[in-house]
């Protein structure tokens, strides 16, 4: 089987896929999970490509959230896999696609309620947190997953790819029901970028909430 990279979200950690890494490696699927705290984009893409140019054959790459932005600067992927995830063009960058969404709809683009210090990092607001990505989590889950989250700096909200790759890589956009972090106006542009698409009941995060369903897909696109 080919090996995974596994591409974190803004705000979150390696750990929290931990439950998701467990089963792939219990499979014996070789995953690497890069922690891209404290890189700039092009910083991370070129960490994230580093790792796939050394694997053994061509990884697949599943990328959750913020993560997708990252994976679409990626050369050299068997498959994307998008997790409730950002599938930008060259050029394009959230804050861009929330001022779309607010002029299209009348509607505020930014659901996650978020704070910015003087040093320019975000933060999640904890309650904000659950309701926005952790709803449909145990408590048990959703409260160690709060405990777990960081600051990220306010640049991701203009981050933009410097290539496309969902334009020539085979790519599949995972979409869940009950996304209340990524806008179904977003998710109904984005999922036409990737070549299918599959739709979970659920929230922003399932693999935390629905980690075996998650596990599988991958393990189908190995």
């Amino acid at each position: 089987m080919r090996p995974l990279i596994i591409l974190h979200g803004a705000w979150l950690r390696p750990a929290h896929y931990d439950e998701v890494t467990e089963g792939l490696r219990r499979e014996g699927i070789a995953v690497t999970v890069p922690d891209l705290a404290g890189h700039s984009l092009a910083e991370g893409t070129r960490l994230v490509q580093d790792l796939a140019d050394q694997a053994a054959e061509a990884p697949v790459v599943l990328a959750h959230s913020f993560g997708g932005v990252t994976a679409t600067g990626l050369k050299g992927i068997s498959h994307l896999l998008y997790l409730s995830s950002f599938v930008f063009d060259v050029g394009e960058n959230a804050q861009q696609w929330i001022a779309r969404i607010e002029r299209e709809t009348g509607r505020q683009g930014a659901p996650l309620p978020l704070t910015i210090d003087d040093t320019g990092m975000t933060r999640l607001d904890p309650d904000g947190a659950r309701e926005g990505l952790f709803a449909d989590c145990a408590t048990q889950v959703a409260d160690r997953a709060i405990d777990l989250l960081r600051p990220e700096p306010a640049s991701i909200f203009t981050a933009s790819p410097a290539q496309a790759a969902w334009k020539d890589t085979p790519s599949t956009y995972i979409a869940t029901t009950e996304d209340r972090a990524i806008l179904p106006e977003m998710v109904a542009h984005f999922s036409q970028r990737c070549d299918s698409t599959v739709t979970w009941p659920g929230g922003h995060c399932p693999f935390l909430s629905r980690p075996a369903d998650v596990v599988a897909i991958v393990r189908d696109h190995l």
